[in-house]
C-alpha cells in the first residue's frame, strides 16, 4: 500500500509539474500579484523614465533629477481549502472527484511554490479533518498531495462555513483561497461574505455528469453519499428525468447567483474532463481585470 500510495503522489508530481511548466508559465505570477508595492532606491533620471516617478525632495537637494524605484512584495500564501466529504468518492467518468481535487491542488501548489509563494491546506468535511500547515518547497507540496488523496475523513458531510470560520482564525494575514468543493452545502451566504473580506476568495466547483443528468436504464437506486439515504427512481420515466436535470440546473443557478452577489468569479470542473483549458482561461481573464 506504501509503494502504492507513493507511485500515485509520483504520477501526479510529475504531471501537475509539466502542467505548470509547460503551460502556466508566467500566468499564475501575472493573476496574482504580491500583497503591494514597496520602496527600493532612487537613482538619476535616465531617458524613457516615467516623470511620475521623479522623487522632487531629492533632485530638489542634488540639483539635478532622480527617480523613485519599487519592486513588488511578491510572496503570497495559497491556501488550499480542500472538500473530503463522501460526495467526493463519486466518479462516472473514470475519474473520482477527490481524485480531480487532488490533481487539481498539486497543480496550484505547484504553481505556487515555483513563484516562491507558501502554501497550506484545510481538508473538511462538516468539521476539520485535516491541516497542513503554510510552507514552501517541493517536498511540502508532496505531503499536500499525500494528504488530497489519502487522508481518510472521519466526517460525511458538507459544512463549507465551518470551514471557513477555521480559515479565517488559523490566517491573520490575507490570502489566496481556493475553495474546492462540490458545495453540496446550503447556508453558507455569511461565511463567504466574511472570507471575501479577509482573503482572495476563489470557489472551484467539482461535479460528476451523473449529478447533473440521469442515463436511461431502467429502475435505478440512487443514494446520497453524505447521508446514506436511498431512493428507487425510473429513470426509463422521461419526467423523472427531466426532473432531476431540472433540479440539478436549479442548484447551479442559485449557486452561481450567490457568487454574482457576493462579486466573486468561481471555476467550473467536472470529472473525466480536463481542467487546463479553465484554469488558463481564468489566470487570463483575471490578469485582463487587473490591468484596466
Amino acid at each position: 500500500m506504501h509503494k502504492e500510495l507513493l507511485k500515485k503522489v509520483r504520477r501526479i508530481e510529475i504531471r501537475t509539474s509539466h502542467i505548470v511548466d509547460e503551460m502556466f508559465s508566467g500566468q499564475y505570477h501575472s493573476a496574482f500579484k504580491g500583497r503591494g508595492i514597496e520602496f527600493e532606491e532612487v537613482r538619476p533620471y535616465q531617458v524613457g523614465d516615467d516623470v511620475r516617478a521623479i522623487d522632487w525632495n531629492v533632485t530638489a537637494r542634488f540639483n539635478e533629477p532622480f527617480v523613485k524605484l519599487f519592486r513588488e512584495e511578491r510572496e503570497l500564501t495559497v491556501m488550499l481549502l480542500a472538500d473530503f466529504s463522501a460526495s467526493q468518492s463519486i466518479g462516472t467518468a473514470g475519474q473520482l472527484k477527490r481524485e480531480l481535487i487532488a490533481e487539481l491542488g498539486a497543480t496550484l501548489a505547484f504553481s505556487a511554490i515555483r513563484n516562491n509563494d507558501k502554501v497550506g491546506m484545510i481538508g473538511f468535511t462538516d468539521d476539520i479533518e485535516k491541516v497542513v500547515p503554510v510552507r514552501k518547497g517541493p517536498r511540502h507540496v508532496l505531503r499536500v498531495i499525500r494528504e488530497l488523496l489519502y487522508c481518510r475523513p472521519i466526517g460525511a458531510g458538507t459544512n463549507i462555513t465551518r470551514a471557513l470560520e477555521h480559515l479565517n482564525k488559523a490566517l491573520k494575514r490575507r490570502a489566496v483561497v481556493f475553495l474546492i468543493s462540490d458545495f453540496q452545502d446550503a447556508g453558507y451566504e455569511k461565511a463567504l461574505r466574511v472570507a471575501k473580506r479577509g482573503h482572495d476568495l476563489i470557489p472551484i466547483v467539482i461535479s460528476d455528469r451523473r449529478e447533473l443528468e440521469l442515463p436511461d436504464v431502467g429502475l435505478l437506486e440512487l443514494m446520497d453519499a453524505e447521508t446514506n439515504r436511498r431512493v428507487l427512481v425510473d429513470t426509463f420515466d422521461k419526467a423523472n428525468r427531466r426532473y432531476y436535470a431540472r433540479r440539478a440546473k436549479q442548484e447551479a443557478e442559485e449557486r452561481k447567483h450567490l457568487f454574482r452577489k457576493l462579486d466573486i468569479e468561481s471555476i467550473e470542473l467536472q470529472t473525466g474532463e480536463d481542467f487546463v483549458e479553465p484554469l488558463r482561461k481564468y489566470f487570463y481573464l483575471r490578469e485582463r481585470r487587473q490591468c484596466r
